[in-house]
């Protein structure tokens, strides 16, 4: 079964669905493929990096609104053994982040490169935003930090990534994590690791009925 995870790498929510979905794949004994699709919270440049906090704030109606949301996302993720840092984190434009994904993938390193930059925004304070930083974090998991900023700095998947962000619209993904099974149904949020298990055998089994 393929596994299409929709989700942008400044959501806090698409981390915690990503680390449920983690462990409810190491538990499920079916075979799976999981493949990352680019979605953008926010495309708008970013001109400089700014706290996230206060960036929210602008957007969600205040301070005082901003960090009450801070709050709450902080203690699920806590839960599930995360850590969101929102007093070092900044706000960024991730599309060279999904870039970056996509030559990861190219390279059989996708897990680890998605991984490492929510580690990288959350607990980091790095501006994913930035080339030069996320050639580093790039090199942090192995690859050629040189060849990643040549990459970065070309047109290389520039393309790729706008046709698959238009895409993730057109099939009607308006909020992340979206996560599509067997190219057909869609789980939406970050559900709990017993419903995502319950999502893949239920799929596993339409799609053995199907053949």
């Amino acid at each position: 079964m393929e596994i299409e995870i929709y989700a942008d790498v400044i959501c806090p929510w698409c981390y915690i669905g990503k680390r449920r979905l983690d462990e409810a794949l190491a538990r499920y004994e079916g075979e799976v493929t999981v493949r990352y699709r680019p979605f953008q919270l926010d495309p708008s440049p970013v001109p400089e990096p700014l706290p996230l906090v206060q960036a929210l704030a602008g957007k969600f109606g205040g301070p005082e609104r901003a960090q009450q949301m801070v709050t709450h996302v902080t203690q699920v993720a806590a839960a599930d053994g995360l850590r969101l840092d929102y007093d070092r984190a900044v706000i960024a434009n991730t599309f060279d982040a999904h870039r970056l994904v996509s030559y990861a993938t190219d390279h059989g390193r996708a897990a680890e490169m998605v991984e490492a930059l929510y580690q990288a925004h959350f607990n980091e304070s790095v501006d994913v935003g930035s080339r030069e930083a996320l050639a580093a974090v790039a090199g942090g998991i192995g690859l050629d930090a040189v060849d990643v900023r040549r990459f970065l700095d070309s047109d290389e998947r520039v393309t790729d990534i706008a046709a698959e962000l238009a895409g993730a619209r057109d099939l009607g993904i308006t909020s992340v994590p979206t996560f599509v099974l067997a190219g057909k149904y869609a789980v939406s949020g970050a559900q709990e690791v017993q419903t995502l298990l319950a999502a893949l055998s239920e799929v596993e089994q339409r799609e053995a009925a199907a053949r």
